[in-house]
């Protein structure tokens, strides 16, 4: 009930027009591009799909600094009077991105009258609350879309924690634990907490009843059913949208558990006026100093950096890169952080019988191989056939193929393992 809440949170909640379903067509808000880097990929997700009329989370045009965004703000209110909240949204994860909380210091300071809202996917929310309680933010977004590791695992291609790259069920579960944890403080710290869940046809549909007793349980105040929207270049580019009457069905069959948004427009990470009323075209470059071109080209998005690696390679003599993949007994590993290489346990790979070159026995030998590398980031060897490098993929280890010495060839795939990655967020 909104009665049970705070006094100063239930004032800013009467102008706040994505909690407020009243509030939406008189207050405005204003997201403030300010964060490129992220710490996770989502199978739906890709920022450099981008157009200027596009309203569709995590797309900016431009990314501002935290000086250039307080310039823009007060260019904004002068024209926009009736702004109420100033947003935090992207086009990667705020908490991911110390810009974000000198953002916050700078807003916070100059426009204390304007509410402070902040979106993440929640990994570093139970690290980050006490910062964010310190600056003032009284609403929080969570996009959360599995309580189940194992759906999680369908929903996120990979998620960096810590220095290292999690797939899987290991990475759904660090992400729901995270998340969970992240709302239960928040909502401990008088903040109000809005649940985003991607709803996407034969994923997690069906779990999302599931999500949101889960995060009313953990004291959220409302949960936002957002459906999923194809883009090209990601793994879900070919998966349907759910149609407007499922996603109802979805919000009717949750709305006794939980408050439902149903008029959430989909923001941009640098939208700006009332909700479905986007003017951040008109306040492009507005700040001093600002000279991006928008419209030419996308924003890039960082993939969150001094990450921890880990480099299998097919060496003889652990001097030369110098043997075929298919032809290795055994790799050599090593864990690769910075400029720091660390040389862990070998790679054996099970004695398996002479096979064909070709065949299920041979394709059964490749795919035995890619499994026991699981968990490698890349795959170092003097050469490749194109199925071995189809089981590697699909396992989400690159193939990387060069002749050079052992400690060259590891810092050049640690630098295609970024650039790989890096070009779903350019």
């Amino acid at each position: 009930m909104a009665s049970e809440l705070p006094l100063n949170v239930r004032e800013q909640l009467e102008s706040h027009p994505c909690y407020n379903e009243k509030a939406h067509t008189k207050f405005a808000r204003m997201h403030l591009p300010v964060a490129p880097r992220c710490n996770v990929q989502c199978n739906y997700c890709n920022r450099k799909y981008d157009c200027s009329n596009e309203s569709r989370p995590g797309v900016t045009s431009e990314i501002l600094t935290a000086e250039e965004s307080v310039q823009k703000i007060r260019i904004v209110k002068e024209k926009i009077p009736q702004l109420s909240v100033i947003g935090i949204a992207g086009p990667g994860d705020p908490l991911a991105n110390e810009e974000t909380f000198r953002t916050l210091e700078l807003v916070g300071k100059e426009f204390p009258e304007l509410t402070l809202c902040l979106s993440t996917n929640g990994l570093m929310l139970p690290a980050s609350i006490d910062r964010l309680k310190a600056l003032g933010v009284k609403f929080i977004t969570v996009t959360i879309n599995a309580i189940d590791p194992d759906i999680a695992a369908k929903v996120y291609d990979f998620v960096i924690w810590q220095g290292k790259t999690l797939r899987g069920r290991e990475a759904g579960k660090r992400m729901i634990e995270n998340q969970l944890e992240g709302i239960a403080k928040a909502t401990k710290a008088g903040m109000l907490v809005k649940a985003n869940v991607v709803m996407v046809p034969g994923v997690n549909a069906d779990h999302i009843p599931e999500i949101a007793k889960k995060v009313k349980e953990l004291g959220a105040y409302m949960v936002n059913i957002i459906p999923m929207i194809p883009v090209p270049g990601t793994n879900f580019e070919n998966v349907p949208a759910p149609t407007a009457e499922e996603r109802k069905r979805l919000q009717d069959l949750c709305e006794p558990d939980i408050r439902q948004m149903r008029h959430c427009r989909f923001c941009r990470a640098d939208a700006i006026g009332l909700l479905g009323e986007d003017r951040s075209a008109e306040f492009s470059h507005a700040a001093c100093g600002m000279d991006r071109s928008m419209g030419k080209a996308p924003v890039s998005v960082m993939i969150e950096g001094d990450s921890m690696h880990r480099i299998a390679v097919a060496s003889s003599d652990g001097v030369q890169v110098d043997t075929h993949y298919g032809h290795a007994k055994s790799f050599l590993a090593f864990e690769v952080k910075g400029d720091d290489i660390r040389p862990i346990e070998d790679v054996v790979i099970a004695s398996v019988p002479n096979v064909a070159m070709a065949g299920e026995a041979h394709r059964g030998k490749l795919e035995m191989m890619a499994l026991a590398l699981k968990g490698f980031d890349a795959v170092v060897a003097k050469s490749f056939g194109e199925p071995a490098k189809e089981f590697l993929k699909e396992d989400g280890i690159l193939p990387f193929q060069t002749d050079c010495a052992v400690k060259d060839a590891i810092r050049a795939a640690v630098k295609a393992v970024y650039d790989e990655r890096a070009k779903v967020f350019e």
